[in-house]
């Protein structure tokens, strides 16, 4: 799962990227795209590996994506073309400036995310138009086009007209007949109010953006330089003071959370990972997300909720407790299932 840094420039994306992945580069290059795959910080796994002890231990991974350049404040007009590299991102983190810059206007952040907004609803009008003409084009050669198709475009076209994201709307952002268009505006966002004080409460001129939006205060340059420290010198720089963790886990966990991802666990001495899937998935695909042939053997579901593990203390105890329970294929995989799937091929 890929989500996209966006952000108008001197917004700090850079920053925020390096904080995020620890992809560093002592000299910036606009040209290239950079991208960097992470692990998703989970006490749960922490714990089950210290509990287990396993030759190895999997985390949970998100992939970051910085594109090439930037957006430049009050660009109008942006072509469609701008947004393309993004279009495959699951999610979109949008980066605001809320510090000075020498050589930049004091920080606006309301106004720079609805600048970056309002061109992101540009782009995705001009690929609803598109779509729509050439529909009409094929009608008239006698094509036949999908009329659920055409009113959900339709829909699109209202809602973009009148300056609303796609992601307002659950029954746009998830249809099946809309995913290969990749709207930009119908992605899940995470907007990061990059600041370079303390404060981390919402500024007062943003508290109707904390409300729309699923937000978050961070201080991008302070993150980028705890990520460059040692691990013991960061603890005692957060101890120093009073940071009680680095808010890059926090953007991680969040970024995870926002693509609709859940994890469950598979426990033994070999190994301790976290495998990802989608928030509903059941039992059977879980099963095929380790491997076809368990998918395809799948005969039943051993299944013990990590926090029952933790109360019981151990697999066995849980089991003389009755916490540990057979699922079929159907069963709804739970965030945090510790599950042993049994299989025959």
């Amino acid at each position: 799962m890929k989500l996209g840094i966006i952000g108008l420039s001197g917004s700090g994306k850079t920053t925020i990227f390096e904080a995020l992945t620890h992809n560093y580069q002592d000299v910036q290059n606009k040209t290239e795209n950079r991208i960097g795959t992470i692990q998703v910080p989970d006490a749960r796994v922490d714990r089950l590996s210290e509990m287990y002890r396993p030759k190895k231990t999997i985390f949970a991974q998100v992939e970051y994506f910085l594109p090439a350049g930037g957006h430049r404040k009050k660009e109008k007009n942006q072509e469609e073309q701008a947004w393309n590299e993004i279009r495959d991102c699951h999610a979109l983190i949008h980066v605001l400036r809320n510090f000075q810059v020498y050589g930049f206007e004091a920080p606006s952040p309301m106004e720079d995310f609805e600048t970056l907004d309002q061109e992101m609803m540009f782009a995705d009008l001009l690929s609803v138009e598109k779509r729509l003409e050439r529909i009409e084009q094929e009608q008239k050669r006698g094509k036949k086009p999908n009329p659920e198709e055409v009113a959900l475009l339709l829909q699109c076209k209202h809602h973009l007209e009148n300056e609303t994201p796609l992601r307002r709307f659950d029954e746009l952002a998830g249809a099946h007949l809309l995913r290969g268009y990749a709207f930009v505006t119908a992605k899940p966002m995470l907007v990061l109010i990059n600041n370079t004080d303390e404060d981390n409460h919402p500024p007062d001129a943003l508290k109707d953006l904390f409300q729309r939006e699923d937000c978050l205060v961070i201080r991008g340059k302070l993150e980028q330089e705890l990520g460059q420290m040692s691990m013991e010198e960061a603890e005692d720089f957060l101890a120093e003071f009073d940071i009680t963790s680095s808010a890059m886990d926090r953007v991680i966990q969040r970024s995870y959370r926002l693509l609709g991802l859940i994890s469950f666990f598979t426990v033994g001495e070999d190994e301790v990972r976290a495998w990802t899937i989608n928030s509903g998935t059941l039992a059977l695909d879980a099963a095929g997300a380790i491997h076809t042939d368990i998918k395809k053997g799948f005969i039943r579901a051993e299944v013990l909720s990590y926090d029952d593990l933790m109360a019981a203390g151990n697999y066995n105890e849980a089991k003389k407790r009755g916490t540990v329970r057979l699922e079929g294929k159907t069963y709804e995989v739970k965030d945090g299932d510790i599950i042993n799937f049994r299989f025959n091929v």
